[in-house]
């Protein structure tokens, strides 16, 4: 006995509590008589009962409660979950607080993975209900009445007073990522995969793996088109350009087996013990759980007859592919209709106009148009895929990849096909080559990392301009830094928050990139060069970008890049 208390305290001397959740209500009106019913007040006491640390942090604008939970708290809330965790024998076991020994940990030492914990205080905080009768609660002359068997947080929410539930970043941990990693060039592609995973979960992990491996292995086609590039080959030229091209075929379809097996690593690695797509997923953090299920477990609910089952499981499978068949032919009809037309007209007139002046107006006006029509395209796909049959959100979030990708194919490389394959063009296709790697690709990335510190610093501006008009006079305080945290914009996707992150602006990027890179490799071989310079440069923005530009986004579980997989193999075939 002794000795299992010894290793109980050692763990805890491991693991030290840190503040990782952020509860948002509005600050509290000074005027107001202090009252021990104030809502606030009794939810940081449910928190506290339920051995939660709690900081409160008054801020210019709103009351933070900063919420940390000791690893026995976190240990008895996934008990209570029933999570399986993997065992040092390589069997994926229910977890036990008893038996905390018996289980491996996370490559960074910790015991529990940022996707488990998170688990975890969701359990605690929406699980705090009231036990007794109904309890009136005030919050600035507002009565609200906390029935039986009721979470207090949901209630909250639900009457405004709650504003949000966000993860908090670790200040130390978040220091450290910026020193080894975001603000470390001299490593190029290298990058502490562990720590990230650790940090923000195994999905965004697995993007920056599958970047940095892909970087890496640009610098063969980058090195071998710089050449050809740089040396006249002369006669030898119609030979070389055949052999360079069957070599970047051979590269692509390399590295993607090479990358299978790196993924596979990684999840070994990481401990993933359920097929990628088929577990818990959630929406912000409400974490409105969505547990997959395949037809067969609906029809063992419908009852004991064989017959009725297996017609069930076929109406239903016929129904779901019905669903998604139709939806993707809207898709195609949609491109064709209107968009390939479009695209076609701004081709034939940049190829016609002669003037530079004209040209460039030209592609200001397509460029305002595109992201209109491409900001309807999204909404569509996205509406379509809600209707289909599908309650796994990994599953949908595939199946709008591939929807939206084909909107933005067909925007960047109907001009190139029209050039390379109506006139022949090989100087104006390299011209156009140029501008989509350079200049966009810069453009890009200056917006996507100046567009968040410019809503953070107007959200915080707003807020400093509100908080004097209420004073009427000069203000000189400052923001709390967990207020500044929550100011920031999340990581989120351009076209559907509610089934996509920010990965997927991100993965979408480096697919484009790639199929222009692959199909129009012998027009500009120099191609794959300005890639890898961009890439490298990618990977420290992006990093940047997450650890100071953003809040802690949500974790997924998914360990793979899933639909885009497909994509990039079905560009680079």
């Amino acid at each position: 006995m002794k000795g299992h208390a010894l290793e109980e305290q050692t763990v805890f001397e491991e693991e030290q509590p840190v503040f990782e959740i952020g509860v948002v209500v509005p600050k509290r009106d000074e005027k107001q008589e202090i009252d021990n019913e104030n809502c606030v007040d009794v939810l940081a006491a449910e928190f506290r009962k339920m051995g939660l640390i709690v900081e409160r942090v008054v801020g210019l604008q709103n009351e933070i409660l900063k919420l940390a939970a000791p690893l026995a708290i976190l240990g008895k809330a996934a008990a209570e979950l029933q999570l399986k965790k993997r065992t040092y024998i390589g069997v994926d076991l229910q977890f036990e607080w008893d038996e905390i020994d018996a289980f491996k940990r996370q490559p960074d030492g910790s015991l529990f993975s940022w996707h488990e914990r998170l688990l975890c205080y969701h359990h605690m905080l929406y699980g705090t209900v009231n036990v007794d009768n109904s309890i009136m609660l005030k919050f600035d002359n507002k009565e609200v009445y906390w029935e039986m068997g009721e979470s207090v947080l949901r209630k909250l929410e639900l009457e405004g007073i709650v504003k949000e539930v966000f993860p908090l970043h670790d200040d130390v941990m978040r220091k450290q990522l910026l020193k080894i990693w975001a603000l470390n060039w001299w490593d190029f592609t290298k990058q502490p995969i562990d720590e990230i995973c650790s940090y923000y979960g195994m999905k965004i992990a697995t993007y920056f793996a599958f970047l940095g491996m892909y970087t890496r292995w640009l610098l063969f086609p980058a090195a071998f088109g710089l050449i050809l590039h740089l040396i006249d080959f002369g006669s030898l030229q119609l030979f070389v350009l055949p052999v360079f091209f069957v070599s970047l075929v051979m590269w692509a379809v390399l590295f993607f087996q090479f990358w299978k097996r790196k993924n596979s690593a990684l999840l070994s690695r990481w401990q993933v013990n359920q097929a990628p797509g088929a577990g818990r997923e959630h929406k912000a953090f409400d974490l409105e759980w969505s547990l997959f299920q395949y037809p067969s477990e609906l029809m063992k609910k419908q009852g004991s007859d064989k017959i009725i089952e297996k017609e069930v499981y076929q109406r239903e499978e016929w129904l779901r592919r019905f669903m998604r068949y139709r939806n993707d032919f809207v898709v195609i009809l949609s491109i064709i209709c209107l968009q390939l037309p479009f695209e076609l007209a701004y081709a034939h007139l940049y190829e016609v106009v002669t003037s530079d002046l004209l040209k460039f107006g030209l592609t200001v006006v397509y460029l305002l148009a595109i992201q209109y029509f491409t900001r309807i395209g999204g909404k569509m796909a996205v509406d379509l895929v809600n209707r289909e049959i599908s309650n796994n959100i990994e599953y949908r979030a595939d199946s709008l990849v591939y929807k939206v990708f084909g909107l933005y194919f067909m925007q960047s490389y109907v001009g190139l096909f029209y050039h390379t394959l109506l006139h022949r063009n090989i100087m104006t296709l390299r011209q156009v080559l140029i501008q989509r790697l350079i200049f966009s690709e810069v453009l890009e990335n200056l917006l996507e990392n100046s567009i968040p510190y410019l809503k953070y610093s107007f959200k915080k501006y707003r807020a400093v301009r509100t908080k004097r008009k209420g004073e009427r006079g000069s203000f000189a305080g400052k923001f709390p830094r967990v207020e500044k945290e929550y100011l920031k914009p999340a990581y989120s996707a351009s076209i559907s928050e509610e089934l996509e992150d920010g990965l997927f602006d991100d993965f979408l990027e480096l697919a484009l990139q790639f199929g222009m890179i692959m199909m129009f490799a012998c027009a500009f071989p120099l191609a794959f060069t300005f890639a890898t310079l961009n890439n490298i440069t990618e990977i420290r923005t992006d990093a940047l970008k997450l650890l100071v530009m953003l809040r802690r986004p949500i974790p997924r579980c998914d360990a793979t890049i899933g639909a885009w997989l497909n994509i990039f193999q079905l560009q680079g075939a």
